[in-house]
């Protein structure tokens, strides 16, 4: 009976290592695939942006102190379709707007070579107009309410002859600090086309006592 005893637990002796060994190849597969899942979700889903620089005061970048200049965001990628009033990055190594003011020729120029952030005004087959003189937006005829905005739209940076209208696979945009923003409205950026929206901005994560989803 008693050699029946040592035999047991000389058994259960030399199983511990092979049960350890079990253990950590589990935690070492767990934190594998943990790592693989933020990498999809970060490459396919949603990634983090720095905003910089103030074209889209009020909305963005408030500066908050010398020590907290810079909004935070993520930004989802995933099967996204610009839509108006979207806020959104996009990469401006071109430039797009018709030459001369004819709608028939759409021309490519040379963008500011950056990521920008900016809201969707309109997209293609809609048509926007500017009154400079008394700052008012329009599209297709309506004029729109933009209570996020800094203040009414007056500076008009050239690209085109209003109204215009959006062509297809392209989007309009604008920042909405209007008067010290580069967007749509300059030859610099001028229409962008869909294919360089990345993605759209949905929340602020820092700073933050800003924490908050973006609309």
């Amino acid at each position: 009976m008693e050699d029946q005893q040592i035999e047991e637990k000389k058994e259960e002796t030399a199983q511990e290592p092979k049960d350890t060994l079990g253990d950590f190849m589990e935690i070492c597969e767990s934190i594998i695939t943990s790592i693989f899942v933020v990498l999809l979700i970060f490459t396919f889903i949603c990634r983090p942006v720095t905003v910089d620089g103030g074209s889209m005061q009020p909305t963005l970048n408030e500066v908050i102190s010398p020590d907290v200049p810079e909004d935070k965001l993520l930004m989802t990628t995933f099967f996204y379709t610009p839509k108006v009033g979207d806020i959104v990055v996009v990469e401006n190594d071109e430039s797009h707007y018709y030459k001369n003011g004819d709608s028939s020729e759409l021309v490519t120029g040379t963008g500011l070579g950056k990521r920008l952030i900016k809201r969707v005004i309109a997209t293609a087959g809609q048509t926007v107009d500017i009154d400079f003189e008394n700052g008012i937006v329009y599209v297709d005829g309506e004029a729109l309410s933009e209570s996020y905005i800094k203040e009414p739209t007056y500076y008009n940076s050239g690209a085109f002859e209003y109204p215009v209208t959006v062509p297809e696979g392209y989007v309009f945009v604008m920042g909405d600090n209007r008067n010290n923003s580069t967007d749509s409205r300059d030859p610099h950026v001028g229409f962008v086309k869909e294919d360089d929206v990345l993605g759209k901005a949905v929340l602020r994560f820092y700073p933050f006592e800003k924490f908050k989803v973006l609309d």
